[in-house]
């Protein structure tokens, strides 16, 4: 697969969740690289079309957006169903965080740690599971998980532990995966983005900082900045190109350095309020 648009033939590319942050950056720079560019949404069906007509606008009419209920059996069926070719890179993106989490599960403990792995772990395996023997028939494929530095990387206090653990579980997936893919033409990796400016990390850490306390945070994260996700978004396009081979199988910390020191972020933050005794 080369990465110049002019050197070869359009990939057909599926990222799920991309509609917002990562993965509508990540739509962008396929569309932008003259892919094919699929890309799921779970709610916001206005927002997905207008990231439709805009990406068609500037690159031409090769977009298009599926709904889609990760995690849920059925709409995965539905969704293979429905996209209108074979899959040449998967992006799993798609995920819920602490502070999203309670749209998709009732404030039970129980109930939204289940959302939690159902979303987060079990449906980038069922999705891939359901592409990948195209991949391998058709001798080429892309599979990049979008984890995160929390439980992906490193760990970090505050923060729910089902979140790591989803998380975690994307990594080792993506591990297993490429080792018993080692020999055939299909490459995995995963990538574990750090402190980005997103909603949803917006939701889960920054909306209840006041100014002062913001502007502290940013000082003390790596570069004194977010990542922007257009630069996870290049990695992402990178790996899906003919470059990345040697890192088949890697699990990338895409976090700045937060990674190596993650309590630039938490510092001596306690357990998340969901992991006590009785907690919500």
């Amino acid at each position: 697969m080369a990465s110049s648009p002019g050197s070869r033939t359009p990939r057909n590319v599926l990222i799920t969740g991309g509609s917002a942050g990562i993965g509508e950056a990540c739509a962008e720079r396929f569309a932008r690289g003259g892919d094919e560019v699929w890309f799921t949404y779970r709610n916001g069906r206005e927002r997905a079309a207008e990231i439709v007509s805009r990406l068609v606008g500037q690159y031409g009419p090769r977009v298009r957006a599926f709904e889609f209920n990760q995690g849920d059996p059925a709409d995965h069926e539905r969704l293979v169903a429905e996209l209108p070719g074979p899959v040449d890179v998967l992006v799993n993106n798609a995920a819920v965080g602490s502070a999203t989490v309670g749209r998709y599960a009732d404030g039970s403990p129980a109930a939204q740690d289940e959302a939690f792995l159902r979303i987060n772990a079990l449906g980038p395996l069922w999705l891939t599971r359901a592409l990948l023997p195209g991949m391998l028939e058709r001798g080429r494929g892309k599979v990049v998980n979008i984890s995160s530095v929390g439980g992906g990387i490193g760990v970090f206090p505050g923060f729910r532990l089902v979140d790591g653990m989803s998380k975690a579980a994307l990594g080792h997936f993506t591990r297993q995966l490429a080792a018993e893919l080692v020999h055939r033409p299909v490459d995995v990796y995963a990538v574990c983005p750090g402190a980005t400016e997103t909603g949803m990390f917006a939701a889960s850490t920054l909306d209840a900082l006041t100014a002062a306390e913001h502007a502290a945070l940013l000082a003390r994260l790596p570069g004194g900045r977010l990542i922007q996700p257009r630069e996870i978004a290049d990695t992402v396009h990178w790996l899906a190109g003919p470059d990345s081979a040697a890192l088949h199988g890697a699990v990338l910390d895409a976090s700045m350095g937060l990674g190596v020191h993650p309590g630039l972020l938490t510092g001596a933050a306690a357990a998340h309020p969901a992991d006590l005794p009785g907690g919500r």
